[in-house]
């Protein structure tokens, strides 16, 4: 399945796109019922006496394209430094949540990504990983450092994957109103299928962030599998679109990505009640 990755091409193959930070302070929260926080902060300071390399405006990767040409950060390996990133967000004190649906069949791939998460994600930072399942007896038990804990949640079994993700944006949703409103909380919402091979940390935070889909990133968008069909509310007619993203990991701070999920769930919904389901459900909505 197009939208089902493997975590190692998500993380050596794709940018990650940090959506929108500069965009995202002029931006006003329209809906009375979103998720917003008290206040926001984007006063980011390093440690005194803190040593790294010093950068270089001259010098870096020149293979790939590092700023999108609405100034948002495309970031790669090789592009940041993690120690410095580490220490900068450590003094936040921020938490970082992930979600992960396992129904049916796909339990089998959870102890796995469970235990690559351990070894590979947000190593040093405070993590709270959400599953979702139809077979809370089948999750495994995996051991989990300080400051990281798991929680099951259950849900009803599917025997199709497409009314898996139709369901997906909803409990999102859902799971982020249930938050407590905070400036430093983040929310990445991950495929089951995947394992980490490497590092994914505080490089990839931002406002909204999403990952381009190892498979299109070297495509013109004329070959993207965006919906095509005028009268679904996930369109995108040709010559538009900027790049491919995959919905196998997308997250960012938890009032964008709650407003994200909501509209992507209203407009998925509103396309079911006229009998439509875009080419790759929640994926083609996402990259709407």
């Amino acid at each position: 399945m197009m939208h089902l990755i493997n975590s190692k091409a998500l993380i050596l193959l794709s940018a990650l796109m940090l959506g929108g930070l500069f965009c995202y302070i002029f931006h006003s929260y329209r809906l009375a019922n979103d998720v917003i926080p008290e206040s926001h902060e984007f006063h980011l300071m390093a440690p005194d006496h803190l040593l790294y390399e010093q950068p270089s405006i001259l010098h870096g990767r020149s293979d790939v394209v590092t700023v999108t040409p609405w100034l948002a950060p495309v970031v790669w390996e090789g592009t940041f430094d993690p120690h410095l990133l580490d220490s900068i967000y450590k003094l936040r004190n921020i938490t970082v949540t992930a979600t992960v649906f396992a129904v049916g069949k796909y339990v089998m791939f959870l102890k796995s990504f469970l235990e690559t998460a351990e070894q590979h994600f947000f190593v040093g930072f405070k993590v709270h990983i959400y599953v979702f399942t139809d077979r809370s007896n089948e999750v495994p038990r995996v051991r989990m450092a300080a400051g990281r804990q798991l929680t099951v949640r259950s849900v009803p079994g599917s025997e199709r994957w497409q009314e898996i993700s139709a369901r997906r944006m909803e409990l999102i949703q859902t799971l982020i109103e249930e938050q407590p409103p905070t400036p430093r909380g983040y929310i990445f919402c991950l495929d089951v299928d995947s394992r980490f091979h490497g590092r994914w940390g505080s490089e990839s935070l931002g406002a909204l962030v999403a990952v381009t889909h190892p498979g299109y990133y070297r495509d013109p968008r004329s070959r993207f599998p965006y919906e095509r069909r005028p009268a679904s509310r996930a369109y995108l007619a040709l010559g538009q679109g900027d790049f491919y993203y995959c919905g196998g990991a997308f997250g960012g701070l938890l009032q964008e990505v709650h407003l994200l999920a909501k509209t992507c769930r209203q407009n998925f919904e509103a396309d079911a009640q006229e009998g439509i389901e875009a080419a790759w459900q929640e994926e083609s909505h996402l990259n709407r």
